[in-house]
């Protein structure tokens, strides 16, 4: 059973693509073939650090452009800058950490950056400044070990068991960016901004733990795996395969348009219709909620209706027209009716995107594909902060909707102008047995 492109129940999973479906679909893939106890110990403590970075990482998104408005130094390009810096430094170090984990093991790269991330917590925590906070975040990115900590999802398991443990991985990146949503602002309601990065701090240091004491050792060395790591002869290749292109292209406008719209969203709530920034999160719980719900009948037209194409192309619709809604509408119903579209359509893509870079990637390159593009994803959110901020500054918002609304066309004409995955992934080179 596959909802868009997603990897039948024997092939390797990606990061978190189809996690909704193989749950939502009635899909069997988790209760076949049990895993050991090692195995489930592994997937379960590295699901639940990657909670937790994720929490650390996203809970500061619904909550800088309000928060940080109270420096005298921030500006929309300050804040801007503030709120997507960590995708640069994550675009830029995420493959270079995975081919450090290669060769010196994959816990102390994980350690490391889990104190990367945790000292740009503390400095952020305690910055008096824009430029404080800038420079937290920009430590907090460094700290790029997704990479790393899926291929040592795929040391710790077997080859029959990576579909499940992917998936299961990817069910708490799902909930941790819902959380975040949630918990940012009732974290903030206690202590203002300095609380949420001293919470991450915590976070991180708890994540060393985990991995300390939790996650079980590989046998033997690391070793690259060919749907986790990126190699460096075809990333080349990556970067300008047609297909790849359209899906690079689609996750960075995505991305590009979730961080711009924080940057301007906060403050109507909070100044427009009177919300104020520490009840935020029973804006937010709500909407995300029910847009989960929201999901489910475009994934069953998917399916069952045969229509994945038709659904994807809706998707992308429905962020154009959440835009629209978000930027036009003064009243309340309309303006959380706008959210609950933009989050039905961003989580609906969001799941799909990386089932999609599965199927198309041409055979032995899954690694370096996801890898590819997780860096547009991150640099999609970098620009969407700091360029959707610096014309947020010097063009108004107007401006800043208009751009987001093009990209959207751009990438809904992509969309419909490309081929069609195939029914099957392509034939791969043979994984490297785990030893």
């Amino acid at each position: 059973m596959q909802v868009f492109g997603c990897p039948a129940a024997n092939e390797n999973a990606n990061i978190k693509g189809c996690f909704f479906d193989r749950f939502l679909v009635k899909h069997t893939v988790i209760t076949e073939n049990p895993m050991t106890g090692r195995e489930r110990r592994a997937v379960g403590s590295l699901a639940l650090l990657y909670c937790f970075r994720m929490l650390g990482l996203f809970m500061v998104l619904p909550l800088l452009a309000i928060y940080a408005s109270d420096f005298a130094d921030a500006t929309p390009t300050m804040i801007g800058l503030a709120l997507g810096i960590y995708g640069l430094t994550q675009a830029a170090l995420q493959i270079p950490f995975g081919w450090l984990s290669d060769r010196v093991g994959r816990k102390p790269v994980i350690i490391f950056g889990l104190l990367l991330f945790a000292l740009g917590s503390v400095i952020a925590a305690v910055a008096e400044s824009m430029n404080g906070i800038i420079l937290g975040r920009i430590l907090q990115g460094s700290g790029a070990i997704a990479s790393t900590v899926m291929a040592l999802v795929a040391d710790l398991t077997r080859e029959e068991q990576r579909t499940k443990a992917m998936a299961l991985v990817g069910i708490s990146i799902g909930l941790s960016f819902a959380g975040a949503m949630v918990l940012g602002p009732v974290v903030a309601a206690l202590g203002g901004l300095a609380s949420v990065f001293w919470f991450s701090a915590l976070l991180a240091v708890v994540g060393m733990g985990i991995v300390i004491l939790l996650v079980p050792t590989p046998y033997g060395v690391s070793v690259a795996h060919q749907e986790e790591g990126a190699r460096l002869g075809f990333i080349g290749r990556g970067l300008v395969d047609g297909g790849l292109v359209r899906l690079n292209f689609g996750v960075f406008v995505l991305h590009f348009i979730l961080v711009a719209c924080f940057l301007v969203m906060p403050g109507v709530l909070e100044q427009t219709f009177g919300v104020s920034r520490e009840q935020h999160w029973l804006v937010y719980l709500p909407v995300l909620l029910l847009s989960f719900v929201g999901m489910v009948p475009l994934m069953i037209l998917a399916e069952r209706g045969k229509r994945p194409r038709q659904m994807f192309l809706l998707g992308i619709v429905l962020i154009f027209a959440a835009i629209g809604v978000l930027d036009l509408t003064s009243t309340n119903l309309l303006f959380y009716g706008g959210l609950w579209l933009f989050f039905v359509g961003f989580n609906y893509l969001e799941a799909t995107l990386p089932s999609l870079v599965s199927k198309t990637v041409f055979a032995g390159g899954k690694g370096t594909a996801m890898g590819v593009y997780s860096s547009c994803q991150f640099m999609g959110a970098f620009t969407g902060g700091a360029g959707g901020g610096w014309l947020l500054e010097h063009w108004g918002s107007g401006v800043l909707t208009g751009v987001s609304l093009a990209l959207c066309a751009v990438w809904w004409l992509l969309v419909h102008t490309a081929p069609m995955p195939a029914a099957v992934t392509n034939i791969a080179s043979p994984p490297v047995t785990n030893t």
